[in-house]
C-alpha cells in the first residue's frame, strides 16, 4: 500500500504534537510494510498513492485543497481530525484586542480572524487563504468533512466533540487511532540523566511550546509558593513573544527556562523529574504526558480536552484558570509516590504500533479492503 501523508505547510518550521503523531505514524506504517510519502503541498501529483491521508482539521486553509486535490484524482482520503477548540482560551484568557473580540464574535468567526492575523503577520499566506476569505472558517470545516471517506479521531471524547459540532461528522466511518509513546526512546531502565541536566533533578517539568494556550505563566505563578525547581522546556510560539517574557520577568530563582531541546535528548529530563505538568486549556492527548508518564513522572494535566480517555484515574487533575487548583495539584502530585501502574497502562494502550495497527484499518476501510486481508 502507498500512502501520502499531507499537513500544513508550518509542519516543520513550528512544529508541534501534529509533527510528532506523523513521523511517529510514518515510521510505524513503514516498519508493517506500508510505503509512506509526505508532501506540505497544496496539489500535488498523488496518482503513485493508493490514499492520502491529511492532519489537523483546525488548519483547513491547507488540507482543504490537499484535499479537494486528492479527490479531484479519485483517491481515498482518511483524514487525522486533531479536533479542538480554543473558544474558552480566546474567551477567558486570551489578552488584548483579539481576547475582547472572542467574546463578541463566535467561535468560527474568531478561528477566521486568527488565520487572516497569521497570515499578515507571519506571512503565512497560500492559495487557501482565499478559499477562507470566501467561504469562511467553519463553511470551510464543513467542506473538508463532505470529502473525508474515514475519520480518524485520537479518542472517543474527541469524536463526540466532532458530532456535536458537526452534524456531518456522525455519518462518516472512523477508527479510535490513539496518540503514542516511543517506548524504545522514554524507557526508564536505560535513560540517564546528563550531566548538565544533574542540577534539576528532583524537579517540576513541562514540555511543551510556550504559548498562552499551555498555561506556563500560571504554572510559574503556582510554583512560586512550591519548594521545588521547576524546569520549562519549549520554545515560544510564534506572536507569543510578549507573553514567554512575561515569564521570564515573573520566573524567580527556582524556576528554569531551558528552550527548545531535540526530542531524543528528552529522556534524560524525565529521568530527573519528580512530577511532569502540562496545565493547557485545551489537550486532545498531551504527548509529553504521555512520554513523562512512561518515564516514570508523576503527571499533573488539565481537565479539560481528551486528557481522562487517556489517563483515567492514574493523573492529578486541575483547572488551568486557577493558579489554586495548579498549585494543590502539583503539591499533591510531588508528595504521592510513584505509580508504577500508569506506565503498565500506557505501555498496554498507547504505543506506536498500536496507532500503526488502527491507522492500517481505516485505510483499509477506506478502500473497502475487508479486514483480515492486505
Amino acid at each position: 500500500m502507498n500512502v501520502l501523508f499531507q499537513s500544513r505547510q508550518t509542519l516543520f518550521t513550528v512544529p508541534g504534537g501534529d509533527t510528532i503523531q506523523l513521523l511517529k505514524t510514518k515510521e510505524y506504517l513503514e516498519r508493517a510494510g506500508v510505503r509512506v510519502g509526505i508532501s506540505t503541498e497544496l496539489e500535488p501529483d498523488v496518482a503513485p498513492y493508493d490514499v492520502v491521508h491529511l492532519f489537523n482539521l483546525t488548519r483547513p486553509q491547507e488540507i482543504y485543497l490537499q484535499a479537494l486535490n486528492a479527490k479531484k484524482q479519485h483517491k481515498k482520503v482518511v483524514l487525522s481530525t486533531i479536533y479542538m477548540s480554543y473558544a474558552e482560551y480566546d474567551r477567558h484568557a486570551r489578552r488584548g484586542m483579539l481576547g475582547l473580540l472572542a467574546n463578541a464574535l463566535s467561535w468560527g468567526q474568531m478561528e477566521y480572524l486568527k488565520i487572516m492575523a497569521r497570515a499578515v503577520k507571519n506571512s503565512e499566506i497560500t492559495k487557501g487563504t482565499g478559499h477562507i476569505l470566501l467561504k469562511g472558517y467553519r463553511p470551510l470545516l464543513e467542506s473538508i468533512l463532505d470529502m473525508v471517506d474515514v475519520l480518524l479521531p485520537n479518542s472517543e471524547s474527541e469524536r463526540k466533540r466532532l458530532m456535536k459540532d458537526f452534524s456531518k461528522a456522525g455519518a462518516k466511518n472512523h477508527v479510535i487511532v490513539p496518540n503514542s509513546v516511543d517506548i524504545g526512546l522514554f524507557d526508564p531502565g536505560t535513560a540517564t540523566v546528563a550531566r548538565e541536566i544533574e542540577p534539576y533533578r528532583g524537579c517540576i517539568l513541562c514540555v511543551a511550546r510556550i504559548e498562552g494556550r499551555k498555561c506556563q505563566l500560571d504554572l510559574v505563578r503556582a510554583a512560586k509558593e512550591l519548594p521545588w525547581p521547576l524546569v520549562l522546556v519549549g520554545k515560544p510560539a510564534p506572536n507569543h513573544g510578549a507573553y514567554f517574557e512575561q515569564i521570564k520577568r515573573e520566573a524567580g530563582p527556582n524556576v528554569h527556562v531551558i528552550g527548545e531541546v531535540d526530542h531524543n535528548l528528552l529522556p534524560h529530563y524525565y529521568k530527573a523529574a519528580k512530577v511532569h505538568a502540562l496545565v493547557s486549556w485545551m489537550e486532545t492527548t498531551g504527548l509529553s504526558s504521555l512520554e513523562a508518564g512512561a518515564m516514570g513522572c508523576n503527571l499533573v494535566i488539565t481537565n479539560k480536552g481528551d486528557t481522562r480517555d487517556y489517563f483515567r484515574d492514574y493523573a492529578f487533575y486541575c483547572a488551568p484558570d486557577s493558579v489554586g487548583s495548579i498549585r494543590l495539584a502539583l503539591a499533591k502530585a510531588y508528595e504521592a509516590p510513584v505509580d508504577p501502574a500508569l506506565r503498565k497502562h500506557i505501555l498496554a494502550n498507547f504505543t506506536w504500533e498500536k496507532t500503526a495497527e488502527k491507522t492500517l484499518e481505516g485505510y483499509k476501510m477506506a478502500l473497502g479492503i475487508k479486514e483480515g486481508l492486505s
